[in-house]
């Protein structure tokens, strides 16, 4: 069999679970859920969902940025 003939899954972001959980964290905070928001098509939940996103975005940033620090400081490259 050749590889191009097996089946691939497609590739997922490293951190892509830990930015739905910030997401879905942030919506439960807000009294939300991200389910129920994906149905409404208001501008409220589209608020909502982008002020999630934002903070998710923030968050993971400073995780990345914490990661490279302490690499950094080991002299990891």
């Amino acid at each position: 069999m050749h590889t191009s003939d097996m089946p691939t899954a497609p590739m997922k972001e490293p951190l892509a679970d830990l930015e739905r959980e910030l997401i879905d964290a942030y919506l439960a905070d807000a009294g939300h859920d991200f389910h129920a928001l994906l149905l409404r098509n208001d501008d409220q939940a589209r608020r909502l969902l982008t002020d999630a996103s934002l903070y998710a975005t923030a968050r993971l940033t400073e995780v990345e940025s914490r990661s490279h620090y302490l690499r950094s400081l080991r002299g990891e490259p």
